[in-house]
């Protein structure tokens, strides 16, 4: 999986051995499996990840290390 897949990081560590860091394929269909990329454990499908990803509260330190990891923009409360 690892030359089509996406590395991301969850708020929640996998059950295994607690990595935050995740793998899904690039084509993210609802049922594909969320692996570890640290022991390689499926967490659980990407359906649920992005269940886990929308609505698991964080601190700010937290989010903004998914948000630089995740590649996206940091919430910003000027606008």
């Amino acid at each position: 999986m690892s030359d089509f897949s996406v590395e991301f990081r969850m708020p929640k560590g996998c059950p295994n051995c607690g990595n935050h860091m995740m793998k899904v394929s690039q084509a993210k269909q609802s049922d594909d499996g969320v692996f570890c990329t640290s022991c390689n454990t499926e967490v659980c499908a990407w359906d649920q990840a992005e269940r886990i990803l929308d609505e698991t509260p964080r601190s700010e330190s937290e989010q903004l290390i998914e948000d630089v990891i995740n590649n996206k923009k940091p919430d910003s409360d000027d606008e």
